[in-house]
């Protein structure tokens, strides 16, 4: 998947901790909440050479160039998302959960892919949810698709969240 459709997953994980949490959208920690999405839901892939996140922390990316750290291996395994937990821990609730939510978002997107994920690494085994004629190739036309339908899922969440219950209340009093 491409960059922009992990940084939508990652602003949806951060739009439903909000919801979830019953933050105001309105407010600056919502603002921090959804760029903070934004960005941790790219940045597994820091493992693939060119990418956005690997020129961003190049030290990081040239690390694990230098240790042959193929893409969709560690940092998109379970493993590596647990050592995110711990260092995340001193996160306030709101962000420690939109962070690792959003990043996990990345893995999970990425299993809709062809090449699958190895989320169980070190085990050299990759997983994926869809058969491999129907799963989505990274910049097709199927991903365009897919990511059509996450940004109109983001816009219904504020809408459902904020917009209806207004409706609802005020058609209530008449």
């Amino acid at each position: 998947m491409l960059q922009k459709t992990h940084s939508i997953a990652g602003f949806i994980s951060a739009e439903i901790v909000l919801t979830y949490q019953d933050i105001s959208f309105f407010t600056w920690d919502a603002a921090g909440a959804l760029l903070l999405g934004c960005l941790a839901g790219t940045l597994a892939d820091v493992d693939k050479p060119g990418s956005t996140m690997a020129k961003v922390l190049f030290p990081l990316s040239a690390l694990l160039r230098l240790l042959k750290v193929k893409h969709r291996t560690v940092t998109h395994s379970l493993l590596f998302m647990l050592l995110l937990v711990v260092i995340a821990m001193p996160l306030s609730p709101l962000y420690f959960w939109v962070f690792i939510l959003s990043y996990a978002s990345h893995s999970f997107i990425d299993l809709f892919n062809d090449r699958g994920v190895q989320l169980f690494w070190p085990i050299p085994f990759k997983i994926r949810l869809l058969p491999k004629w129907i799963a989505i190739d990274t910049g097709s036309v199927s991903e365009t698709v897919f990511r059509s339908i996450l940004l109109v899922l983001s816009l219904i969440i504020p809408f459902w969240t904020y917009v209806l219950p207004q409706i609802m209340s005020r058609t209530a009093l008449f």
